[in-house]
C-alpha cells in the first residue's frame, strides 16, 4: 500500500459499532474516545458566563491598578453597602428614637412597644460594652456584682441605675460615684490581731455559727469605732456612700474568712468607667432600663427629663457622689494577707474617639465594667 494510501486511511473517521458516534481516533488500552459534541444548553451558559463577566468587571471593582483598583462604573464598595445597610436600620428605629428621647423613664415602663425598644437595644449594647465584666446574662464575678438580685450599693432604681452608668465608679468623670474603704492594715489604723477581731464580727453578722465560741465584743466595739460610720451601727450599709450591707450573705469578693481579712486589711477600689462621651445617651438610657428589669431594679425616684449629654450632666434625680475620709468602698472583701493590693485602680481609658466599643483596661478582680455598680459587694 502507498504512503498516500495509508494517510488517507487513517485520516478516515472510525464509527462506533455500539453508539454510532464516531471516536476521536485516540485510543487506550482498547477504550476509544466518542467524539460528542457539548450539550448545547452548557455552550449557552458557558456564552452567558463570559458575558456576565465581562459586564462584572464594567460595573465592579476588578482590575488591580498601581492605585488600588478600578472603581467600576456604578462605584460600588462594601462601604457604601454597610453604610446603606446601618442607614436602613437607623431609618427603621427613628420613629421609636424620636419618641424614646422625649419619653421619661416612668413612660417608658408603662408604653410596652418603647419598654421591648429599649430592652432589646440594652440587651445589645449590654453585650458589646458590659459583658466582659458582668458576664453576658449580668450575672457578675468576682469583683463584678450580679445584676439580677436585688442586692445594691448605690440605689436600684432605674434613675439612680442610669447615674451609675453615665458616672460610673471612681472613673476620670468629675461626676462619677466615690467610695473609699480604708486599708486599715496597710495604713497602720489597726493592728493585725484587731482587724482578725472585727472581721469575726463582720462574719458573724451573716453567719452566726461563725462565731461559735468566740468573744466578739471587742470586734464589735472596734467595728462601731471604725466602721460604723460608712456601714452604719446595724451594718446595713449606706446608699449615700455606697456603703454595703455586711448583714446578708452577698458578697462581692468573696464571704470566707480569709478574702473578708484581705479586704479590711488592703481595702478595694474597684473601678467602673464612665460612659458619657463614649455612648449616646439613648444608649445609656436603654442600658438602663435593661439592668433594672434584669431582676433586681427597685421602683423609685426616676428621671424625669432627658436631655443631651453635653448639656446636662443632672438629668436624673442628686445622689451623694462624695465619700467620707473613712468611706467603705462598697465591699467588704479581700485584698492579699501581707501581699500587694490587687485592688490598687488601674488607670481606665477614657479615649472619646470610639463611642460604640471603648477599650477598658481591667485592675485585677476589681475593675467593674459598662453597667451599674449597683450590687451589694461587701
Amino acid at each position: 500500500m502507498t504512503d498516500a494510501k495509508k494517510e488517507h486511511s487513517h485520516s478516515k473517521k472510525e464509527i462506533d459499532t455500539v453508539s454510532g458516534v464516531e471516536t476521536t481516533g485516540h485510543e487506550w488500552d482498547g477504550l476509544k474516545e466518542l467524539n460528542n459534541p457539548a450539550p448545547r444548553w452548557w455552550l449557552w451558559v458557558f456564552y452567558i458566563s463570559i458575558i456576565w463577566s465581562v459586564w462584572y468587571w464594567v460595573v465592579y471593582p476588578a482590575w488591580p491598578t498601581f492605585s488600588g483598583a478600578t472603581k467600576g462604573a456604578y462605584g460600588w464598595t462594601q462601604y457604601k453597602k454597610l453604610a446603606a445597610e446601618q442607614q436602613e436600620i437607623k431609618d427603621r428605629q427613628k420613629a421609636y428614637l424620636d419618641k424614646f428621647e422625649k419619653a421619661s423613664f416612668d413612660q417608658i415602663l408603662q408604653d410596652k412597644q418603647l419598654y421591648a425598644f429599649a430592652v432589646a437595644g440594652g440587651s445589645a449594647f449590654f453585650k458589646d460594652n458590659c459583658a466582659t465584666c458582668h458576664g453576658t446574662g449580668g450575672m457578675g464575678g468576682k469583683g463584678f456584682p450580679n445584676l439580677n438580685d436585688d442586692d445594691w450599693l448605690w440605689g436600684g432604681d432605674i434613675g439612680t441605675i442610669y447615674q451609675t452608668i453615665r458616672y460610673g465608679v471612681r472613673s476620670k468623670h468629675e461626676d462619677t460615684r466615690v467610695s473609699q474603704m480604708p486599708a486599715f492594715g496597710v495604713e497602720k489604723l489597726l493592728e493585725k490581731e484587731e482587724i482578725e477581731k472585727v472581721v469575726d464580727y463582720v462574719l458573724s453578722l451573716s453567719d452566726p455559727q461563725s462565731a461559735a465560741g468566740k468573744d466578739l465584743s471587742e470586734g464589735q466595739e472596734i467595728f462601731e469605732l471604725n466602721c460604723a460610720s460608712c456601714h452604719g451601727e446595724d451594718a446595713k450599709g449606706s446608699r449615700e456612700v455606697g456603703a454595703p450591707n455586711l448583714t446578708d450573705s452577698i458578697w462581692l469578693y468573696g464571704g470566707d474568712r480569709e478574702t473578708v481579712f484581705k479586704t479590711v486589711f488592703y481595702a478595694r477600689s474597684g473601678v467602673m468607667p464612665s460612659w458619657v462621651g463614649r455612648l449616646d445617651d439613648n444608649t445609656i438610657r436603654e442600658l438602663a432600663v435593661y439592668v433594672h428589669e434584669l431582676g433586681g431594679g427597685e421602683t423609685g425616684k426616676v428621671a424625669s427629663t432627658v436631655t443631651a449629654p453635653d448639656e446636662a450632666t443632672e438629668s436624673v434625680p442628686e445622689e451623694s457622689v462624695t465619700a467620707p475620709e473613712e468611706q467603705e468602698n462598697g465591699q467588704d472583701e479581700a485584698m492579699p494577707d501581707e501581699e500587694a493590693p490587687e485592688n490598687t485602680p488601674a488607670p481606665v481609658q477614657e479615649d472619646d474617639s470610639n463611642p460604640v466599643k471603648p477599650m477598658i483596661t481591667l485592675p485585677n478582680e476589681s475593675e467593674e465594667t459598662g453597667q451599674e455598680d449597683g450590687h451589694d459587694g461587701e
